[in-house]
């Protein structure tokens, strides 16, 4: 059943045509994604289906009794109640039904001490029927209910009681969030939902809205997100909107033959065009008949209707990061870090390796301490214990979520032309123009930029740095969907090292092989993507679920073991680095040993032959050894 459609919408703001004759509809308990570029008129569609804004023309139909609820990407909350209270605002129709029911419990306990009484039954009838649609409206469950989405979408109970006006923006999202699921509208209309939302609470709201009996239209950056949402794609593109049936992911194969196709139709509507053209060209040159038949050529020509141009690429960033020295194998070690602020532990016993060329995300809840480790590598805070090493020719390139290395003083041309003032202003502009600042944009302050372009222009720094070991906090920030997919595929043709935090689940599926989970007293390493970070966590999460509940004495005892169990394992893979360093410089030397003995002048000195074909045995039964060691370890670390 169809609980939204809408046919023809238009909308304009004095020239600029921001949707074109929009249709489509919405199917009751359908879930929607609705994608395209920042500034494609995504929210002004939302406000107009929500009631904020006129449409220019068109009809909007909503089936009847259908609520709509509308969540703004910017929401600001004015009261004095705490979290808990401004939530029950939802309810409060059964809180007043509550106290009827608590008023006639009075008034039948009364009556009924009147034996007399006309008014009993009366009272009696009015109190079941009230009670029965109290039940039925969840009366005696709301209070848990509200529990439930609080903490589903990352508060805790101890902040129930938090007045709104001590939120921050972020917290106050989550409440407004929070207040709209509560409502159950038929209709969800979503705007960045998961905007301020840490990976569980965004993993919590996926299976909410997976379960959720009602329709949603999805506005999302979040790619996972929508992967694990919705069953169709909306394309806001060019002021029209477009179905595909499928998540995201369905959505971009068939967007790419879409665009495959589109491009072999134009190119051999392009050769065609010039086959006409050569001909008319031809017959132009002849007789009067010749040119009859040219002109009627041209007629044709004229009226065929000219495919355009594809863009597949259209505002679509250039990113490469090239790193300009190779590092050595090991880029960083971290041992046995603590970092405390005052006499509160942030984390403790922070252990991990990150070798040449790997691609790490580094993830945890807010608040674990992931900016700060990034800080402390890059030696802008002090740690307060343990040790940290980086590897040989180790260069950092660091991208800051909150872009304080921008000087928002300056213009948007003298923030890349100040730190590279041996390029030309053709370099400059082209590399500008990379990043989609054109024209009069590469003279804008920096603090007139928006929050994507903020991120493009550090995103530019970070490559003209060419450094060989990336440390990047939440990169994909306000960057549009084919601005991230630019940033995707740079990182993975990326030959240096990198070490990202990052709360997009898409991109570190995509980008990332090695998986650091940040805790406060160790760090969880997982050889894969993100995926296999869920795999791999779940099916832990599901042994310990079977097993009997352990003491607290044997949990200690446990864990020291897989301390110590972690411990050998580290020494015995610094000892499997060693072998083979020690296997790398004995080939090395009984390669040059061997050439030495079929050199004519070695060969001829049997005092100096011998001499060297001794010290080659040693070397192979010293490399024999070292290779049986080797097989040994690998065997034990499997």
């Amino acid at each position: 059943m169809i609980v939204l459609s809408c046919n023809n919408i238009s909308k304009s703001y004095v020239v600029d045509k921001i949707l074109d004759n929009v249709s489509f509809t919405l199917q009751e308990n359908e879930k929607v994604g609705l994608i395209g570029l920042n500034g494609a008129g995504k929210t002004t569609l939302f406000k107009i289906l929500a009631g904020k804004i006129p449409k220019d023309s068109g009809d909007i139909y909503v089936s009847k009794d259908c609520k709509i609820g509308y969540l703004e990407q910017q929401t600001q909350i004015y009261s004095e109640k705490s979290i808990f209270d401004e939530c029950l605002e939802v309810f409060k129709d059964l809180i007043d039904m509550e106290k009827q029911l608590r008023e006639l419990e009075n008034q039948i306990s009364i009556e009924g001490q009147n034996e007399s009484s006309s008014k009993l039954n009366s009272l009696m009838q009015r109190y079941s029927n009230l009670s029965e649609e109290f039940n039925s409206r969840n009366g005696y469950g709301y209070k848990s209910e509200i529990r439930g989405i609080l903490k589903g979408l990352g508060f805790n109970e101890k902040q129930f009681d938090l007045p709104l006006h001590q939120l921050s923006g972020g917290q106050k999202s989550r409440v407004h969030l929070a207040k709209l699921l509560l409502q159950k509208p038929d209709i969800l209309l979503l705007d960045e939902p998961t905007n301020h939302l840490d990976m569980e609470a965004v993993s919590w709201l996926e299976k909410y809205i997976k379960e959720y009996r009602g329709a949603a239209i999805i506005i999302s950056h979040d790619r996972y997100f929508l992967d694990s949402t919705v069953s169709r794609i909306l394309l806001l593109e060019n002021s029209i909107i477009k179905s595909y049936n499928g998540n995201y992911t369905t959505f971009m194969k068939k967007k790419k033959k879409e665009r495959e196709l589109l491009q072999k139709k134009y190119e051999e509507q392009q050769k065609e065009i010039k086959r006409q053209e050569e001909i008319i060209r031809s017959l132009s040159q002849g007789g009067k008949r010749a040119i009859r038949q040219a002109k009627s050529r041209q007629k044709m020509l004229d009226k065929m209707k000219v495919i355009d141009k594809p863009v597949s690429n259209n505002k679509k960033s250039s990113i490469r990061f090239e790193p300009k020295i190779k590092s050595g194998n090991d880029v960083l070690k971290v041992r046995s870090l603590v970092k405390h602020y005052d006499n509160i532990k942030l984390f403790e016993n922070i252990s991990f390796d990150i070798y040449k060329g790997e691609k790490v995300g580094l993830i945890g809840p807010n608040g674990i301490g992931k900016t700060t480790l990034l800080k402390i590598i890059m030696n802008q805070i002090d740690y307060s214990e343990g040790e940290i090493t980086l590897g040989h020719h180790v260069n950092i390139g660091y991208y800051d979520q909150e872009q304080s290395n921008l000087n928002a003083d300056k213009t948007v041309v003298d923030e890349i032309w100040d730190e590279h003032p041996l390029f030309n202003h053709y370099k400059v502009r082209k590399m500008l123009a990379q990043f989609l600042f054109q024209g009069e944009d590469i003279f804008k302050l920096v603090s007139e930029l928006s929050g994507g372009e903020k991120s493009r222009l550090a995103l530019l720094k970070l490559m003209l740095s060419e450094a060989n070991f990336l440390l990047m906090d939440e990169p994909t920030n306000h960057l549009d969907i084919d601005s991230k997919e630019a940033l995707e595929d740079s990182l993975l043709n990326y030959k240096g090292t990198l070490l990202v935090i990052s709360h997009d689940r898409y991109f570190l599926n995509k980008v990332t092989d090695k998986i650091l989970e940040l805790t406060p007293n160790r760090v969880n390493e997982y050889l894969g993507n993100y995926d296999y970070y869920l795999e791999k966590k779940n099916a832990m999460n599901e042994e310990t679920e079977d097993l009997p509940k352990k003491t607290k004495t044997q949990i200690k005892i446990e864990r020291k073991k897989e301390k110590e169990k972690r411990k050998l394992i580290r020494k015995k893979k610094n000892m499997l680095r060693d072998i083979e360093k020690k296997i790398a410089i004995n080939e090395e030397k009984k390669k040059e040993l061997e050439e030495l003995m079929c050199n004519p002048d070695i060969y001829s000195d049997n005092v100096k032959m011998r001499e060297i074909y001794s010290e080659c045995d040693n070397i192979k039964k010293e490399l024999e050894k070292l290779y049986d060691e080797w097989v040994e370890l690998t065997e034990e670390l499997g």
